[in-house]
């Protein structure tokens, strides 16, 4: 297992300082974020952080300053514990930690393995990934889950009736996190698989595909998306800003995608796509 850094952002003003960040941050390579009330943390591995540099992330409506610390994995249950709160996506959804405390009064609950993976709940990419799965019917539907991190959307897609379920991730880390995440939640049935848009060659006929990334990765797989879809199927993306919809949009049009809907929080995104005929 990789030695992790994590490093500890006081952000000036926080709000919406943070998102920006986490979004630049997971383009060099930072795995998993935990906002705080200062800022946030957020967690590389040691191979990777020895070649990045912030320098140029540098912006004109807020700054911030950080800390680094070497994060044993010994002590890592422990960091989540400080850093990890639970996630309530309305009355639909509770994402929680094992340490935390049960919420009867949500539809869904999902727990969480405290491991080194993107995509807990806390980023609002992912509450609003969440929010529209609720939205969409699923049950006895086949669904792709493109850049699982540790599993939430695919395990929650199971748990709202899907028949079949696939999630694909190129980090290693997130694979073995996702895989013991849906044998906690009773989702074993989820297949996860460790791979890139490659491992997409041996699949077809999705009725419903997830894509939480990044918008220059979207673009790339958006074609990809397009020919794994049955006709009339939905995709659901986000991991970028509101001011990214218009040109993801038009791109996703040239590919047979047609906008149904759009939903933001805090700047960031979500697009519901369905394919034309």
């Amino acid at each position: 297992m990789p030695n992790y850094i994590a490093y500890h952002f006081k952000v000036t003003p926080v709000q919406p300082g943070s998102e920006i960040l986490i979004s630049d941050l997971g383009e060099l390579g930072f795995e998993s974020f935990a906002e705080n009330e200062a800022g946030l943390v957020a967690y590389i591995t040691e191979d990777l952080e020895k070649n990045i540099t912030l320098n140029e992330l540098q912006y004109p409506d807020f700054s911030f300053s950080f800390e680094k610390e070497k994060i044993v994995q010994t002590n890592w249950n422990a960091e989540w514990e400080k850093n990890f709160e639970p996630v309530l996506v309305e009355d639909l959804l509770l994402i929680r930690a094992p340490f935390h405390e049960t919420n009867s009064n949500v539809k869904q609950e999902i727990v969480i393995m405290p491991k080194m993976s993107f995509g807990t709940g806390h980023h609002d990419t992912t509450w609003l990934m969440c929010k529209q799965l609720f939205d969409l019917d699923i049950k006895s539907k086949s669904v792709l889950d493109m850049g699982c991190g540790t599993g939430v959307l695919a395990i929650l897609a199971k748990k709202l009736g899907a028949n079949k379920v696939v999630g694909i991730d190129i980090d290693e880390w997130s694979v073995e996190n996702s895989k013991e995440n849906c044998i906690v939640n009773n989702c074993s049935e989820v297949e996860i698989k460790l791979g890139d848009k490659e491992t997409l060659d041996t699949y077809s006929g999705f009725d419903i595909i997830l894509a939480n990334i990044n918008k220059n990765v979207l673009k790339v797989q958006i074609p990809i998306y397009t020919k794994l879809l049955k006709t009339t199927g939905f995709l659901l993306l986000s991991g970028f800003f509101n001011t990214d919809i218009e040109e993801l949009e038009k791109h996703a049009f040239e590919h047979h995608l047609k906008l149904i809907q759009s939903f933001t929080k805090n700047n960031w995104a979500v697009m519901k796509l369905v394919k034309l005929t």
